[in-house]
C-alpha cells in the first residue's frame, strides 16, 4: 500500500473499513489531481486551461435515489416524503460494506475539509472517491484547510464515493444500481453507481439542512448571496436554472456564494468553498465572472469541444442541457473572503415561470413572501434531474425541497421569524417566460432582469407607482429604469388578453391545490396571501 502526502490516513481509512487498498492518495494539490486525471485518460484539458471529465450515464442528480436511514434518531424528525426517501439500517449497513469492500485493491483518493464559513457553525468533512477528478470537485466546491489546520483537523462526517460500486436492488434495497444514502447516526454519506459530482454536494447540503435548522434555529437556504460596498447584503432563492448564480455574479457586488447559505441571528454565511455554476449557453458578454473562472483548476463537466479543437462550445448540449463547472470560489475576482455577510436587505424569489404568467419584478409582502417561499413555485429546467427533457412547472418548497429532510414549515417559520425581526423588502422575480408559455412566449431577457434587480437593491423601486396582480396580488411597479415598460405588465405582452387571464387563473388554481397540504399549518395572515381565483 503505498501512500501520498504529509499525513497518513491509512488508519482512519482502516476504521472505515477500507482496509486493502492499492495506493492511498490524501490532501493532493489540484496540479497533481489533474495530472492524474490526464494521465489515466479519464479527462482532457482544454484550450481554457480547465479539466473537462464526462460524468457518464448520470448526468444530473437521480432524487428517486436518494435514501435517508430511518433509525431512533430520525424516524420522528425527518419528514418522509418522495425526497426523503426511507432505507433501514441493514440495508445502509450492507450498501457500506459493500462500497468499503469496493476499494480493495483500487486506488482511493482522500480530502479534508468543511464546511460552514461562520465557524460557529463549521461541519469538518472527509471525502473519499475513487477518481482523482471527483477529489478535484471536493477541493473546490468544500472550504479548504491550510496545510497546518490539517493535523488538528477530526472528521465529523465521511462521504464516500464510487461510481463502479453498484447496489443489487433485489438484495440491497435500491430502486436502481445506483444510490446515495445518508445515516445521521453514522454521520455518513455514501454514493455508489452513480460519476455525477452533483450528488457529492447535494448530500452534504442535505445533511446541513437537517443540522442547522434542527439543532440551531439557523436558517438553511437554498440561494445564493452578494454584498454591496456599503455592506448592503441580499440573497437569491431558486432552483437550478433559475439564476441564483448568473444573478449573484454581480461585478458591482462581492459575491458571498451562489447555491447554500445560512441566515442566523446576526450573519449570512456560505456552506461552500467554491461554485458550482451551469454552462449551457455560457458566453462572455452575458456571465463574464462565470466566464473568467474556467481556467486552470476549474472542472468541466459533460461539455463538447469545437470539432478538432480543445475550445469549449457552451452552446452544445449533445450530452446534456445540464453541462456544469466547479472552482473555488476565489476564482470570482470579487468574492467575499471569509464568505460571511450582514443581514439582508433584499431577498429575491427566483422563478422560472414556463406559463408566462407570473411579472418580471413585482413586490411582496411578508405574507405573500410566506405563501411563495412554502409554495416554491417554479420551472424544472432541461438536464437538472435525469429524464427531464424539457421546462416542466413544479412546485418545491422553499425552492429546495429535494434537499429539505425537515417538515417546510419549520423552515417557513423560521423564514417568517427573520423577515419580522429584520424588515427585508421581498421581491418576486421572474426569469422565464413572457408574451405566452413555453413554446409560444420568449425567455425574459437576462439584461432586463439585472436591470430590475439592480433598481431594487439601489432603491430605485421604493418610491414608484405600483398596481396589484389581479390573481396573485403581488404588486408590479409601473416602471424600471433600463427596461422597457410596457412588458412589466405580462398581462401586456400576451397578445390574447383573454387567454392570459385563463392562464393566470389556471396556475392560480396549481398554487391552491399545492398549499392544500400545508394549508392546516399556515396562519391566516399566510393564506390570506393564497390567490384570488
Amino acid at each position: 500500500m503505498q501512500v501520498s502526502s504529509v499525513r497518513n490516513p491509512v488508519a482512519d481509512l482502516l476504521e472505515l473499513g477500507i482496509r486493502q487498498a492499492n495506493r492511498i492518495f490524501y490532501q493532493l494539490d489540484p496540479a497533481d489531481l489533474i495530472a492524474q486525471t490526464v494521465a489515466s485518460a479519464q479527462g482532457a484539458l482544454l484550450s481554457n486551461g480547465a479539466l473537462a471529465v464526462n460524468t457518464g450515464q448520470f448526468t444530473g442528480r437521480s432524487p428517486k435515489d436518494k435514501f435517508i436511514v430511518k433509525d431512533e434518531l430520525t424516524a420522528s424528525s425527518i419528514n418522509w416524503n418522495d425526497f426523503n426517501i426511507p432505507i433501514s439500517p441493514e440495508s445502509f449497513d450492507k450498501l457500506y460494506n459493500k462500497i468499503t469492500r469496493y476499494f480493495t485493491g483500487k486506488d482511493v483518493w482522500v480530502r479534508d475539509g468543511f464546511a460552514c464559513a461562520d465557524q460557529s457553525y463549521r461541519v469538518n468533512l472527509r471525502v473519499i472517491t475513487e477518481t482523482p477528478w471527483a477529489n478535484l470537485f471536493a477541493y473546490n466546491m468544500f472550504l479548504r484547510p491550510a496545510e497546518e489546520e490539517l493535523d488538528d483537523i477530526h472528521p465529523e462526517w465521511t462521504i464516500i464515493q464510487a461510481p463502479g460500486c453498484l447496489a443489487d436492488p433485489a438484495t440491497d434495497g435500491t430502486r436502481q444500481p445506483n444510490f446515495a444514502a445518508v445515516s445521521f447516526s453514522r454521520k455518513t454519506i455514501i454514493i455508489g453507481g452513480t460519476a455525477y459530482t452533483g450528488e457529492i454536494k447535494k448530500g452534504v447540503f442535505t445533511i446541513l439542512n437537517y443540522l442547522l435548522p434542527h439543532e440551531h434555529d439557523v436558517l438553511s437556504m437554498h440561494c445564493s448571496a452578494n454584498v454591496g460596498a456599503q455592506g448592503d447584503t441580499a440573497i437569491f432563492f431558486g432552483l437550478s436554472g433559475t439564476g441564483k448564480t448568473t444573478l449573484s455574479a454581480d461585478p458591482a457586488r462581492k459575491l458571498i456564494g451562489d447555491d447554500e447559505h445560512g441566515w442566523t441571528d446576526h450573519n449570512i454565511f456560505n456552506f461552500e468553498g467554491g461554485c458550482y455554476a451551469k454552462c449551457i449557453d455560457l458566453s462572455e458578454e452575458k456571465e463574464p465572472q462565470i466566464f473568467h473562472a474556467i481556467r486552470e483548476g476549474a472542472l468541466l463537466e459533460n461539455i463538447m469541444c469545437h470539432p478538432g479543437t480543445a475550445d469549449v462550445n457552451y452552446a452544445d448540449k449533445c450530452i446534456t442541457e445540464n453541462t456544469r463547472v466547479s472552482y473555488p470560489l476565489h476564482y470570482i475576482d470579487n468574492a467575499q473572503i471569509p464568505s460571511v455577510g450582514n443581514i439582508p436587505d433584499n431577498i429575491f424569489f427566483l422563478t422560472c415561470d414556463a406559463y408566462g404568467v407570473l411579472p418580471p419584478v413585482s413586490r411582496l409582502t411578508p405574507e405573500q413572501a410566506m405563501y411563495q417561499f412554502i409554495s416554491g413555485y417554479t420551472a424544472r429546467v432541461a438536464g437538472t434531474e435525469a429524464g427531464v427533457t424539457e421546462p416542466t412547472a413544479t412546485f418545491s418548497t422553499c425552492f429546495g425541497a429535494p434537499f429539505l429532510p425537515l417538515h417546510p414549515v419549520k423552515y417557513a417559520a423560521l423564514l417568517g421569524e427573520k423577515l419580522r425581526q429584520h424588515k427585508a423588502t421581498v421581491w418576486l422575480i421572474n426569469t422565464g417566460w413572457t408574451g405566452g408559455a413555453y413554446g409560444m412566449g420568449q425567455r425574459i431577457k437576462l439584461s432586463y432582469t439585472r436591470a430590475m434587480v439592480t433598481a431594487a437593491l439601489n432603491g430605485q423601486l421604493d418610491k414608484l407607482a405600483y398596481k396589484d396582480h389581479p390573481v396573485f396580488g403581488c404588486s408590479i411597479p409601473e416602471s424600471c429604469p433600463g427596461v422597457p415598460s410596457d412588458i412589466l405588465d405580462p398581462r401586456n405582452t400576451w397578445e390574447d388578453k383573454e387567454l392570459y387571464d385563463q392562464r393566470a387563473n389556471e396556475l392560480g388554481v396549481k398554487f391552491v391545490r399545492n398549499f392544500e397540504k400545508y394549508a392546516a399549518q399556515a396562519t391566516p395572515e399566510i393564506l390570506s396571501a393564497s390567490p384570488r381565483i
